[in-house]
């Protein structure tokens, strides 16, 4: 087949990371296609299911304020600095110190100034009131590292991109799935429309940003392990695996963690092979710090207040997965329903159920009501004396096993409520290697001529967990870098 088209950059896949390489090779006068596998309708990769929240160093609040959206509870809001050593250190925290250094060290440093860039390309900010504070002494309580998130969420976040790549000229195909990648001779990829045709486009540069491999479930059994298969997709179907497998196979190194992901709890209701376009990210169920968290047979298997959410939901998927049928049940009363996430526990439909004692919870949610009673009583009985305090780390523990560090409450005052979770896949981790200029690299350590990976595909930042809101913030980081080296070849 010869080559259809030619371009100066070809960007493949069209969520955030692939939109920001786009927007960085076209503000540099480069002519851009990008050629995203879903159709129109179904289109922004996971980036449109997520809450749009971006993980990012700074000083001092005061830098960052001209960036949001006004908002009356600024004055009365406090919202912690958050400099690169504190971003740096959660990053080697929460993964055991299996990041990459270098990688980790971009990502970190240009966070600040690449989030300010999106404003420019008309990315809207506001403090995450909702998702990420408590009200606390009467001021809101931002804790975490996690205080800011597009305007709209994800859909919102993937809206902006789209106009700001039609308004700077980029070519956006949809539906245009990528059936071939050239690396050698004229560069360029093939890709194939929904009639079954095949196109080639010839291309000075090629950046990959086509996500993962979490929406197969032979892939994930074969890198996740067994069980695997049965995670559901909170994102994107169509992140397969198929370009990740391209790249390989073009001599691309793998790099970072293959064999771990990021998994959450999800409405265990959902469907298995794909996001809810309409609730997006709303089937999370991300306010068990406050509660407890059981199994079928009534017995918890996590500690819930280990540590802030943002740094312990990425891993709590996978727990999930590992219990009796692979599900779980968060577990609330009167005391602590009213500090529920709203989008999250008012959104319908929601699997659960409310009683007026433990064991009627248990009965209607499939828990083993005797075994719930005696994870309940143990509970109750262990509670350390100390203020609660849902803003801070408050030590107000449980002394059970496993323990519960913060939060603990006594689950005693009807009614109750209980929701049952599964463990849905969001991205993996293992990916490609690239350079801190976003260049993939080949298995001796050379980068490919003409070839850049953004988003999901970079391996090497995130292992066994990732602090919330840094997978955007990667795919805007690294996107950029590839879009503008991309130009410049």
């Amino acid at each position: 087949m010869g080559e259809d088209e030619r371009f100066d950059v070809v960007v493949v896949g069209g969520g955030n990371a692939g939109f920001c390489a786009a927007h960085a090779a076209a503000e540099r006068g480069a002519a851009v296609v990008l050629l995203e596998k879903a159709p129109a309708a179904e289109a922004g990769g996971n980036s449109f299911y997520t809450a749009g929240a971006f993980r990012f160093a700074f000083d001092r609040f005061a830098d960052i304020a001209d960036l949001l959206e006004p908002d009356e509870r600024h004055a009365d809001s406090v919202v912690p600095d958050y400099p690169e050593s504190a971003f740096e250190h959660d990053m080697r925290r929460i993964t055991d110190g299996r990041c990459d250094p270098v990688l980790t060290n971009v990502l970190v440093s240009r966070s600040a100034d690449t989030v300010r860039w999106l404003a420019g390309k008309g990315v809207r900010w506001r403090l995450m009131y909702e998702r990420q504070a408590y009200l606390s002494g009467g001021k809101w309580v931002f804790s975490g590292g996690l205080f800011v998130g597009a305007v709209g969420g994800g859909k919102g976040l993937v809206a902006r991109h789209t106009e700001a790549a039609r308004r700077a000229g980029v070519v956006i195909r949809y539906g245009a799935e990528v059936t071939a990648l050239h690396t050698s001779g004229e560069r360029g990829v093939t890709y194939r429309t929904a009639d079954g045709a095949e196109h080639r486009i010839g291309a000075g540069a090629v950046v990959l940003a086509a996500g993962g491999f979490e929406a197969d479930p032979r892939r994930r059994a074969e890198h996740l392990g067994p069980g695997w298969e049965r995670a559901l997709v909170r994102g994107t179907p169509t992140n397969t695996g198929d370009v990740l497998d391209l790249a390989l196979a073009a001599g691309a190194a793998p790099h970072g963690d293959w064999g771990s992901c990021h998994s959450v709890a999800w409405d265990a209701d959902a469907s298995p092979t794909g996001g809810n376009r309409e609730l997006t990210n709303q089937l999370t169920r991300q306010s068990y710090p406050i509660g407890i968290v059981v199994n079928v047979d009534g017995q918890r298997f996590v500690d819930e207040g280990a540590d802030f959410r943002n740094y312990t939901y990425a891993r709590y998927g996978r727990e999930i997965l590992r219990q009796p049928r692979g599900l779980a049940f968060q577990l609330f009363d009167a005391k602590t329903r009213p500090l529920l996430r709203a989008e999250e526990y008012d959104s319908q439909p929601i699997a659960g159920a409310r009683a007026d004692s433990p064991e009627e919870l248990a009965r209607l949610l499939g828990i083993d009501p005797a075994g719930l009673r005696r994870t309940v009583e143990e509970f109750n009985e262990s509670i350390v004396d100390a203020p609660f305090d849902p803003a801070v780390q408050d030590g107000r523990a449980a002394r059970v096993r496993p323990p519960k560090s913060n939060w603990a409450l006594q689950l005693d005052t009807p009614p109750y409520y209980g929701y049952a979770v599964g463990c849905g896949i969001t991205f993996t981790f293992g990916g490609v290697r690239v350079d801190e200029s976003a260049r993939v690299l080949d298995t001796a350590g050379n980068p490919i001529r003409g070839l850049y990976a953004a988003g999901e595909m970079v391996g090497g930042l995130f292992s066994g967990n990732y602090p919330g809101g840094s997978g955007l913030t990667s795919g805007a980081v690294f996107g950029r870098l590839a879009g503008a080296g991309a130009a410049q070849a």
